[in-house]
C-alpha cells in the first residue's frame, strides 16, 4: 500500500527539482584572482622573505620538505612523487603565474588551495620567491672548512 505512495512522491520530487539549464552537471569555476601576471609583481624584503619561510614551514613543509625536495614520509605515504624544488630543472618551465594558481587555487585532493584567510595574495607571491630561492640555495659554493 505504501510502495505506490513512495514511488509517486519520488516521481513528484524528481520532477521538480531544479536542472541546470545547460543540460549537463553544474561545473565548479575557480576563485576570481586579481589579474594574471606572468612575473611576480611583489618585490621582496626581508621581512617578506622571513614571512614566505615562516608560511612554508607551516603549510607545505609537512609534505614538499624542510629544504623543497619532496622526499617525505607523508608524500611516499600518500603514493605522491612531488618535484625536487632544490633542483634548477624542475622549475625552469613553470612561470611564477602558474606557481602561484597551483599554490592558491591548489591541484587536487592532495595538494588542497591555499586559503586567502591563511594567506594573501601578496603573501602567495612571496612563497612563489621563497620557493624559486630553494634552487638557489643549492648553487652557492661550499664554503672551505
Amino acid at each position: 500500500m505504501l510502495k505506490p505512495f513512495f514511488l509517486l512522491a519520488a516521481v513528484i520530487l524528481f520532477e521538480l527539482a531544479p536542472t541546470p539549464a545547460t543540460g549537463g552537471m553544474p561545473q565548479a569555476t575557480p576563485p576570481a584572482t586579481a589579474a594574471p601576471a606572468s612575473t611576480n609583481p611583489v618585490k621582496s624584503t626581508a621581512a617578506s622573505r622571513e614571512r614566505a619561510k615562516n608560511l612554508y614551514a607551516r603549510d607545505c613543509a609537512l609534505c614538499h620538505g624542510d629544504n623543497g625536495d619532496g622526499k617525505t614520509d607523508i608524500a611516499k605515504d600518500m603514493q605522491m612523487t612531488l618535484g625536487d624544488w632544490t633542483d634548477r630543472k624542475t622549475l625552469a618551465a613553470k612561470s611564477d603565474q602558474y606557481l602561484f594558481d597551483a599554490i592558491r587555487k591548489g591541484t587536487s585532493e592532495k595538494m588542497p588551495a591555499e586559503d586567502a584567510g591563511r594567506a594573501k595574495n601578496d603573501e602567495v607571491w612571496n612563497l612563489v620567491t621563497y620557493i624559486r630561492a630553494m634552487a638557489k640555495a643549492q648553487l652557492a659554493p661550499a664554503q672551505p672548512a
